[in-house]
């Protein structure tokens, strides 16, 4: 089963929650080339949706070039390049601090005040200087 985690409440539609995760986890490595992903009937009853948001999901990716089918076999991770992997953890990080950076511009935040809950997460993480 994969680690996939949906938020019905969220504004972004449920497919495209999929397709990001699942970009997620073939750029950083964790669904290798070649590695068999559930049938859209199977992840549509594990994930408790409709066939359709998968199979959505499912055809953005292989559009994008992350997946592929093969009639009567199933569906597979593609190989993809090293610049591309870069390239789509890049933008999907730089997405979500924008998204949180926006958030709290939203609530008034100043720019110092953005840092500092930045570096305290950090530190938080374990991931300070």
């Amino acid at each position: 089963m994969l680690p996939i985690r949906l938020s019905k409440d969220s504004r972004e539609p449920i497919y495209h929650q999929i397709e990001k995760q699942l970009k997620a986890l073939i750029a950083g490595g964790h669904l290798a080339a070649g590695t068999p992903l559930p049938s859209i009937r199977a992840l549509s009853k594990d994930l408790e949706i409709s066939v359709i948001t998968i199979r959505r999901a499912y055809q953005d990716l292989e559009a994008q070039g992350f997946i592929e089918t093969a009639h009567g076999k199933g569906t597979f991770v593609k190989e993809i390049q090293g610049t591309v992997k870069e390239e789509t953890m890049t933008a999907s990080v730089r997405a979500e601090f924008e998204r949180a950076i926006q958030n709290a511009m939203d609530y008034d935040y100043t720019a110092g005040e953005i840092k500092a809950v930045f570096e305290e997460i950090l530190e938080k993480l374990g991931k300070g200087e």
